[in-house]
């Protein structure tokens, strides 16, 4: 995997992005479906060539997560400390991970498994979403250290519900694998801050504007 600053924003952009649809869905029943077969599809692509492929070969497809970057690592007052949290949360877990070879071969093999499901199905059937639910609850749940969700309770009371913030944590541990295999680590955090936010913003700047 390439070992650049700039890999670390798309994963790090992904990590974001995914986190804040947790968010999304816990809070609200109504969802972008585009927005969130976008990050499930991130995590059934395991053999990507270039980075960004992960996330639908299009940069432009992150500009919510470089957008977050900039805002959770800049100089703005205030910051979303949920987000903060859900994102060290996901970081540590994926650390234990990636510390527990029996854990990322099953992980392996189930992400195998889920791409010749979807020469059936489509990532956002009932049946694909708890499949992916049910990945991250055997091969990451159960290394302990479990995330806490905030949101509405009716909301998280719902099967279908929890389903999508499972699949949504999966999608967050992938970019969190990239981040880890682009050199990322929680020093970057401290000491490579504003070189992570300036290279978000100099990809967010790249991207093409619409105009009507």
């Amino acid at each position: 995997m390439h070992y650049s600053l700039s890999t670390q924003i798309i994963a790090l952009a992904g990590l974001c992005q995914a986190l804040k649809l947790v968010q999304k869905v816990a809070r609200s029943s109504e969802l972008n479906k585009d927005a969130l077969l976008l990050m499930l599809n991130s995590v059934a692509i395991i053999d990507a060539e270039q980075p960004l492929q992960i996330y639908g070969d299009d940069a432009k497809n992150l500009s919510t997560g470089l957008q977050l970057i900039i805002d959770q690592l800049g100089d703005k007052p205030q910051k979303d400390v949920e987000l903060t949290r859900y994102i060290v949360g996901v970081l540590a877990l994926e650390r234990k991970l990636s510390k527990t070879p029996a854990h990322m071969a099953k992980l392996g093999d189930k992400l195998q498994h889920l791409q010749r499901q979807l020469q059936h199905f489509s990532l956002l059937d009932d049946n694909m979403l708890a499949n992916l639910a049910d990945i991250y609850a055997d091969c990451i749940s159960s290394l302990g250290g479990r995330i806490q969700i905030y949101g509405q309770p009716d909301l998280l009371k719902q099967s279908a519900v929890q389903h999508k913030v499972r699949a949504l944590l999966l999608a967050a541990i992938r970019a969190a694998v990239l981040w880890r295999q682009a050199g990322g680590s929680r020093t970057n955090f401290i000491f490579k801050r504003r070189k992570l936010v300036a290279q978000a913003k100099q990809m967010l700047a790249q991207l093409p504007t619409s105009s009507l």
